[in-house]
Order: C-alpha cells, then sequence, then structure tokens
C-alpha cells in the first residue's frame, strides 16, 4: 500500500437551506470527525475540510418563498449549521461558504483552465421556458402532474409522493412554479463536460485499482459505468451562482454540481493561503471523501473527472460513503420536518452531545439503511453508557477517593487474573486501529466499549469493597489496573465520545496522551493525585423520550393534515333522488355514550312531532356527551330503523369529517323550530 504524509479530509457541504438534522450526522460527520481525530492522536498530519453550498435552485426557491433574497437565506443557515457544528463537537479546520470570494474566484480560475485545454463541450437542447417571467425554467421551478402516481405537486426532478426521479419532460400539464403560466421548449446553448470521454481511465481506476473501496460505492460507480457515462452540462440558465467565465455566456451560471466540490478546495485555499497546494497537488497527500450514498457518482465519477481534465489535482484514495438513517421507520424528510434537527437537540439535551454522536455511531447506515428510534436512543444510553462506561469508571474512581483518598495506590504483585485481564484489553487498541482504518467506525467503537466491559468484569470478579476489609495490598493492585484501564478509556473514546473523554481525562489528571499511549498499563503512576468523581452520563427517563416522541407524532399529524385534499366527488344524482331525503333540525333532549362502546353516542331528539332514538360514532370526539343537551341538531329523518348494540336507531345524525380524521356535528347557526326541513 502506498504511503502518504498527509491526509485531506472533506465532508460533504450541507445545503444551506435549512438546518442539520440527525442523517446528515450518521451518514457524513460523525465518522469524518471521528477520523480526523484519530489521525490527529496518531500525531498525523491532517486536514479536515466543511463548508456550506450555498447556490443552485432550491435556495432561490425558498428565498421566493419568503419574499428574501437567496443571500439572507444562505446566509441565515450558514450561521446555524455552523454553529451546530462547533457546538456538537465536529473539528473542522475551516467551515467556510461557496459564496466566499476565494470561492468564486478558484471556481472561475478552474472552470477556464478546463475549457482552455478543451475539456469542455457546447451543446444545444430544448428546455422549459417561461413566457411570463421571461426564463428558463430550472426542473424545481417545473410542476406537474406525477405520471407514476398522479401527484398533482410533482417536480421537474422528482415526485416526492412516490420518490420516483423524474425529467420535466415526463410531467402531465406542466407549469411554471414562477407564474403559473404553461412553459414552452426553447432552444438553450450550454457548456458540458465529456464524461464519455473520461469513461476508460475511470473504468480502469475505479475498478481496477480500487477494489478496496466499500461495496455500496464499488457497486453505484460500476452500475454507471456499465450504463455507458454520457455529457453532462456544466452551467445552467439562472440568475443566482457563480456567472459562467466565458464568452456568450450572459445570463449563465456555473452548475451547483460542478461549483460546490470546488469548494473543499477553495475552502483549504482560504485557510491556508500560501500552502493549501500541497493539500491538493502533491502525490504523498491522500484525500478521502466523506459523504452520503446520494453523492456517490459526483465524488466517485463526475469531481474525478473535472480534477483529471484540470490537469494538476490529486484524486480521491477512498470515498467511504455510507446508506441513509431513517427516522422512526420512516424516510428523513426536510420538507415534511420529519427530522431530528441537530440545533434542537442540543437546546433540548444540553450537555448531551455524546450521547448522540454514540447512538448515530452505533446504528451507522455502513452497510445498508439504518432506522434511528428515540427508545433505542434511550436504552443505549442507560445501559450501555451508563450501566457499562459511566458504571466502570465511577466505581474506579470513588473505590479510590475513599480507600485511598483519591491516589493512584502502587500496584503489587499481580495474579493469573489479573495477567489474563491484561492480555485481554492489550489487544483493544490493535483491533480498534484496524477498523478504524477500513472506516468500519461502528465497530471500532463497539470494540471501545468492550474495554468498559472488561473493566466492570474486572471489579465485578475481584470485590475489592470486600477485600478491604482484609486484604488492602490486594486492593491497591485491584484498584491500579482499574484506573489504568480507565485510562485507556479516555484515550480509546477520544474520536468517538470527546466531550466524556475530556471530562474523564480531567478526573484522571491525565494531562499528555496520544494514541500510541493506548494499551499501555502505566498511564497513571503511583502516587499520582486524581480529581472529584463525577458521573460521566446521566440515565434519560422516559417521560423525557415520550416527549419527543409525541413531537414527531404532532409533526406527522401536521403532515397529514397539510396535505389533506377534498375527497372526490361522488356521481351526480338528479334533484327527485336529493328530494327523497329528509334532513330535519332536531334538540338534543339526552346524550349518553352506549355501555361497551367506545365509538357510539345514543341521542334522543325532539322532532317537532315525537322523540326519537338516534346513534352516532361520535363519541371519540365528544368526550363529554351531556354538554350536547339542549343544542340543535341535523338528522335524516326517513332513514329505515336498524338495531345497533340492542338499541334501534331511527335516522342519522351528520356530522363533517375534518382534515384531520376529527368529526364534527352539523348543527345551525340559530335556533329553529324542531322538526324543519333542511332545504
Amino acid at each position: 500500500m502506498k504511503s502518504y504524509k498527509r491526509t485531506t479530509i472533506t465532508s460533504a457541504l450541507p445545503y444551506a437551506n435549512g438546518p442539520v438534522h440527525i442523517g446528515h450526522l450518521a451518514g457524513v460527520y460523525v465518522p469524518a470527525d471521528i477520523y480526523a481525530r484519530y489521525l490527529r492522536l496518531k500525531n498525523e498530519e491532517v486536514l479536515f475540510i466543511g463548508g456550506s453550498d450555498e447556490h443552485g435552485v432550491p435556495i432561490t426557491i425558498k428565498a421566493k418563498k419568503e419574499g428574501v433574497s437567496p443571500q439572507d437565506i444562505v446566509d441565515r443557515y450558514h450561521g446555524i449549521i455552523k454553529k451546530s457544528f462547533e457546538d456538537f463537537g465536529i473539528t473542522f479546520d475551516i467551515y467556510s461558504r461557496t459564496t466566499s470570494k476565494t470561492h468564486r474566484e478558484l471556481a472561475s480560475e478552474i472552470f477556464r483552465t478546463i475549457d482552455q485545454k478543451g475539456g469542455f463541450i457546447q451543446q444545444s437542447s430544448e428546455q422549459y421556458f417561461d413566457e411570463t417571467a421571461q426564463q428558463f425554467l430550472a426542473d424545481r421551478y417545473i410542476t406537474g402532474k406525477c405520471p407514476h402516481c398522479g401527484n398533482e405537486n410533482a417536480y421537474g426532478d422528482q415526485c416526492e409522493a412516490c420518490g420516483t426521479s423524474l425529467s420535466p419532460t415526463d410531467l402531465i400539464h406542466p407549469k411554471s412554479a414562477i407564474s403559473g403560466s404553461v412553459p414552452v421548449m426553447r432552444e438553450t446553448r450550454h457548456w458540458y463536460l465529456p464524461l464519455d470521454q473520461h469513461e476508460a481511465w475511470l473504468r480502469r481506476w475505479i475498478l481496477e485499482d480500487h477494489k478496496e473501496w466499500k461495496p455500496n460505492v464499488y457497486g453505484q460507480c460500476k452500475s454507471w459505468l456499465d450504463m455507458g457515462l454520457q455529457p453532462r452540462a456544466v452551467s445552467r440558465d439562472l440568475d443566482w451562482g457563480i456567472p459562467v467565465p466565458a464568452e456568450n455566456a450572459e445570463g449563465k451560471v456555473l452548475y451547483v454540481w460542478f461549483d460546490a466540490p470546488i469548494g473543499y478546495i477553495s475552502n483549504t485555499k482560504e485557510l491556508l493561503p500560501d500552502s493549501w497546494e500541497k493539500w491538493w497537488k502533491e502525490e504523498d497527500t491522500r484525500l478521502i471523501h466523506f459523504i452520503g450514498k446520494d453523492n456517490i457518482v459526483f465524488h466517485c465519477i463526475v469531481f474525478p473527472a473535472m480534477l483529471k481534465a484540470e490537469g494538476s489535482y490529486i484524486l480521491p484514495e477512498n470515498v467511504p460513503a455510507n446508506e441513509f438513517l431513517n427516522l422512526e421507520g420512516d424516510k428523513i424528510s426536510t420538507s415534511r420536518n420529519w427530522a431530528v434537527w441537530l440545533h434542537e437537540y442540543l437546546e433540548e439535551f444540553p450537555g448531551k452531545q455524546d450521547v448522540l454522536r454514540y447512538v448515530l455511531t452505533a446504528n451507522a447506515p455502513e452497510t445498508k439503511d439504518n432506522d434511528f428510534t428515540w427508545k433505542d436512543f434511550q436504552a443505549r444510553n442507560n445501559n450501555e453508557l451508563v450501566a457499562i462506561y459511566g458504571n466502570f469508571v465511577n466505581r474506579a474512581l470513588v473505590l479510590t477517593q475513599k480507600y485511598y483518598d483519591g491516589v493512584v495506590p502502587a500496584c503489587g504483585e499481580l495474579t493469573d487474573y489479573d495477567l489474563r485481564t491484561l492480555e485481554e484489553f492489550k489487544h483493544v487498541k490493535t483491533d480498534v486501529e484496524k477498523l478504524l482504518d477500513n472506516y468500519r467506525f461502528r465497530d471500532a467503537q463497539k470494540e471501545a466499549m468492550n474495554l468498559a466491559r472488561i473493566g466492570n468484569k474486572y471489579l465485578a470478579d475481584t470485590e475489592p469493597w470486600k477485600l478491604a476489609k482484609t486484604d488492602m495490598t490486594r486492593v491497591a493492585t485491584i484498584m491500579h489496573l482499574s484506573l489504568q484501564i480507565a485510562a485507556n478509556l479516555a484515550i480509546a473514546f477520544e474520536p468517538f465520545l470527546p466531550f466524556s473523554s475530556e471530562k474523564l481525562r480531567k478526573m484522571l489528571n491525565l494531562n499528555t496522551f496520544s494514541w500510541n499511549d493506548l494499551g499501555k498499563t502505566d498511564l497513571l503512576p503511583a502516587g499520582a493525585k486524581l480529581g472529584a468523581p463525577e458521573l460521566l452520563f446521566d440515565k434519560i427517563e422516559d417521560q423525557v423520550i415520550d416527549a419527543q416522541i409525541q413531537k414527531l407524532m404532532d409533526t406527522k399529524k401536521a403532515n397529514e393534515v397539510a396535505t389533506w385534499k377534498p375527497a372526490e366527488i361522488k356521481p351526480a344524482v338528479s334533484f327527485d333522488d336529493f328530494l327523497k331525503t329528509d334532513i330535519r333540525v332536531g334538540t338534543v333532549l339526552d346524550c349518553v355514550k352506549v355501555p361497551k362502546s367506545d365509538k357510539l353516542l345514543q341521542f334522543r331528539i325532539a322532532d317537532g312531532i315525537n322523540e326519537r332514538t338516534i346513534l352516532s360514532g361520535i363519541a371519540a370526539y365528544y368526550p363529554d356527551p351531556s354538554a350536547l343537551i339542549g343544542t340543535q341538531v341535523c338528522f335524516i329523518a326517513n332513514f329505515e330503523p336498524r338495531k345497533l348494540r340492542g338499541i334501534f336507531s331511527e335516522g342519522m345524525i351528520l356530522s363533517a369529517e375534518d382534515a384531520d380524521g376529527k368529526l364534527v356535528l352539523i348543527q345551525p347557526s340559530a335556533t329553529v323550530t324542531n322538526g324543519v326541513e333542511v332545504k
């Protein structure tokens, strides 16, 4: 394997039209941060680059909806995202943005270099044009009926109802989202990156030289290559973005997929204006992209083709892309607000960054889509972080405080059991390291937790609290070794749980440490003074989790109301048929719940002629039926009586079903005479 002097780590640039959610974290930012922290612990030369993706159509759509400028949108969300990452402990060396001056200049420079080398072709094509707004329409600015599921509000690139990818010309009855008018096809000319000309070397570079890539990455690349690559436009007709730096390019900007990955390079240049090139152009630099599976093609095929066409940049050594994380069994959706937003989590769970980091790593969608549930979040916190890791550390420090006044005792003669325990945990470094080097972060964290299990078992088996009555020399050895395990935990968990590792190091007064110290048994010398013991993790109670689940259920209910549409009108009936239905108004004389029924209320109605009994399935919506006594209702008077629960029902009470499924009684707006007809 080739050796490298330094590593450039990039993480996919989050789109600055909304906050970051747990799907982003699990797929990209937590694994990238784990890897960057791991390399730093090994004292390797590493640069971790992040930033906001601030161009593209979704931003202009959001700006138009809010009546503000696209710059207002990206300024707002860039600030929210950046602060969330900082508070969560994502250790970017720089987190910048694609609206920076440095980025505009470098993206333009790379375009010009490729263009001057003949790396682009120009092609004309017909695209939808809004004659009212006098502009070409990006795919997201075209809506219409989905040809697959019939959704009337599908976008020109995707139907969000059924998830099918679309082209604007697939839509039935397309219309402009800007003016509402019917768009026409008009010719436009754009610059294209001819990926078909790069196919031969891409096939060799990926399929032969990088067989070690994750199966999901390798497989998706192979599928695209086997289908045959096609030229891809690098410009589009839009007024938000970096202007195409070429002649006859008025009204055209760099396509966001072309401009965004250059952000990795421009952010590096912004951070290191005098030395950025060594991180992107020197052959002894290793480039690693952390992304989600929706970005595999861009980072493994398109971006490398851009860099190759420019001619002076290195190509990625690995692209350890993750699959998607679902939420409570449903796909995370920003448009439906079906997400756990990072900035909200940090407000509602203060000081618990590591709990979320731990759970997202434990459920990392490394090989297939995975699911986040609040109950699992609670269980992993209470049963693993609290009961295993936190419990061992607390017992080791509290017992040392109790028996040795918080001073590390000297180690005496080791027993066979001590030696077996030491032998067991000295392999942790090799095992965790091997997994991290292969981007298997979920298994690496599990191995780190095994060290805490070893410590817990050691204390449980040796029972120093019992030996303290007869053999304090033996207790000293047990506590000495337990504290060494605790110090190892502080190092092993540093990439995964940085906040609790820092807290533990302070309790142990472990001021200097590195990855090479992992597995050593002399990290805390005898006589060293420890800090005061504190709990590393707190138990999370049921009511806290129930509140989060209810929050999601409220979101789901709100979505159902928001997407509600009236039922289709039933087939026409004649006026004579309508007249056969006798609808009247009556006063409720009594109303009670039908015994042994959750749905039925029993009404006694004064109908102007006599009294009648009518049963209605609205009990769930009127928990106090007595409150209806004295009110007037509309009912169908000429239904044939039928027996329900042993009671004859003489008609039907009229009610309306609201968008959320709630039934509401139909009642006159003013008191009328009992028995009058509804006409």
